[in-house]
């Protein structure tokens, strides 16, 4: 099997329990978030909010991986490519710290605004010009 086919099978890979799995990890995302956006605002230091990262950074490559283990056809719809942008934002926070509240706070709406857009516009590929389910072709079945 080519790598290519392995990233972008034709029809999504199921994994049992994947919904239970993937709100388990959306809540340890969530309160990681919490407590890094609480202790960060409010300026405390680093040591005290480490494990917070550790928790949001754990759970949200887990989550990535599933999604792309599913169908790397995520990579290029703009649910994954906002994770991306918001990945990308985040690693700008430390090279503009007068901005980096402002930052954290597009993250978070980029979140929310993402999380609960239409289907018709999460599965929108920024590389076809359409919503798609898989990466060779237009819409299919997910499982």
């Amino acid at each position: 099997m080519s790598l290519l086919r392995a990233l972008f099978p034709p029809h999504y890979r199921k994994l049992p329990g994947k919904r239970w799995i993937n709100i388990s990890l959306r809540t340890l995302h969530l309160i990681g978030t919490a407590g890094i956006g609480g202790a960060y605002l409010l300026g405390s230091a680093p040591a005290e909010w480490l494990y917070f990262l550790w928790l949001t950074v754990a759970s949200g490559i887990a989550m990535m991986a599933i999604e792309v283990w599913g169908n790397g056809v995520w990579l290029v719809q703009v649910r994954g490519v906002a994770i991306l942008a918001k990945l990308a934002l985040l690693g700008a926070m430390p090279l503009f710290p007068d901005s980096a509240a402002a930052i954290f706070t597009l993250v978070i709406v980029v979140s929310a605004v993402g999380a609960h857009a239409p289907g018709r516009l999460r599965h929108y590929s920024l590389l076809h010009g359409r919503e798609v389910d898989s990466f060779s072709s237009g819409k299919d079945q997910r499982t």
